[in-house]
Parts: structure tokens; sequence; C-alpha cells
């Protein structure tokens, strides 16, 4: 595979795995939005080709903000396939953070053509679907497809929570993106919840109502 990256073969060590074993189009998935005490969460799938070249391609927490706007076109451009999915603060709260984010996974996944024969998911917990899946603890640091889906997951809900901050300027979402920063929860206590923040979520519930 020929891909210009330091550590290339770390980061392939479970597409080869796919390889040997049979698997002909494997996606990786991850999400965002899991920690945050406001918006919505964000799942990406992705199917790369056997050959691909994307400089620099990582684990989206690793990367400046800059480099994951740049690697977001290439990635889409290069991918055999991607799909973006987004659950809202309205089902996290029915349904809880966990389960909403295998949701949104579940759903990222659907979009995809052709349909992966197998999906390689960051995390320990795979999601509802009848494909075969691999979940990869620290997949997005040890998978490039899962390392792709990291960065289209994360400026997908970075660009929404930026437009949030235009909505409710009041709490400088463009900041922080709704993660629990001491200025967020500063914030939260000035000026009460909005209405994306997480109502279930410890540094919102406690301010609901009162």
């Amino acid at each position: 595979m020929g891909i210009h990256y330091a550590s290339a073969m770390d980061q392939l060590e479970y597409e080869i795995k796919a390889v040997a074993k049979g698997y002909v189009n494997t996606a990786g998935v991850d999400e965002a939005g899991r920690g945050p005490l406001a918006g919505p969460v964000v799942a990406a799938a992705v199917i790369f080709p056997a050959k691909i070249n994307i400089v620099g391609l990582d684990d989206s927490k690793k990367l400046s903000p800059k480099k994951r706007e740049e690697l977001y076109p290439q990635i889409q451009a290069e991918a055999i396939a991607y799909g973006v999915a987004i659950v809202s603060r309205e089902v996290i709260d029915e349904i809880n953070i966990l389960q909403a984010s295998r949701l949104a996974m579940k759903k990222a996944v659907e979009q995809l053509q052709p349909v992966p024969d197998l999906l390689l998911i960051d995390g320990n917990q795979k999601i509802d679907s009848t494909l075969d899946q691999w979940a990869i603890v620290k997949g997005d640091s040890k998978s490039l497809s899962i390392a792709a889906a990291s960065v289209l997951a994360k400026v997908t809900r970075d660009r929404i929570m930026e437009d949030y901050h235009k909505l409710y300027p009041q709490y400088e979402f463009h900041r922080h993106k709704g993660y629990g920063t001491k200025l967020h929860r500063a914030l939260i206590e000035e000026h009460g919840p909005c209405p994306i923040h997480r109502s279930t979520f410890k540094g919102v519930s406690e301010f609901i109502n009162q």
C-alpha cells in the first residue's frame, strides 16, 4: 500500500489483517462529541482504496484544527465511500450518549456504497449491524481508515458548534465546541442552559429549572 506516512505500517495493521482474511471493502468508523455538555454527536465511516496517499493523517485529537480542515477534503476525494451522521442533543438525552454514539455510527455506515464487508470500530463497543466488526480500542491511532473517520466527524461537529455560536453567542461555543471547559461551565452557571445543552449531563442538569 503506497501510503507516505511515518508510521504507515502501524496505521495499516488492521487493514492489512483484513485483506489477509479476504475482506475487500473495510470501513473505519469513529465518532466525535461523546464528552461535551452541548450539541450533537457526529459519526463518520470511511472506505479507502488499497493504495492511498494522504500525508499526515492521524487521530483527529492529535491534529490542529487547521490540519483537520486541510485533510477533510482530501479524505473525501480519496475515499471509495464515506458517510457522516449526526444524532441530536434530544436523542442523546433520550437514549444516553453511548447508545446515541452507536446509533450515529450505524447511520454513517448505512450511507456507504459499496456496502463494506468489515467494520473497524473505534473503541470497545460494536454497533447494531449484521456486518462483520472488529472493535479496536484507540483505533483512531491504529487504523488509517478510523483516523480518517475521526477527522470527518470532528470537522463536521466543530462546524456545527461554530454555527451554534452564532445562535447562542453568550456561550462562546466557537471556543470550546461544547466541551466542559472552565469557561463553558462558568457561562452555563451565569446564563443557564440553552436548547442545545445536554440536560442529562452533570454540569447542565443542576442548572435546569433554577
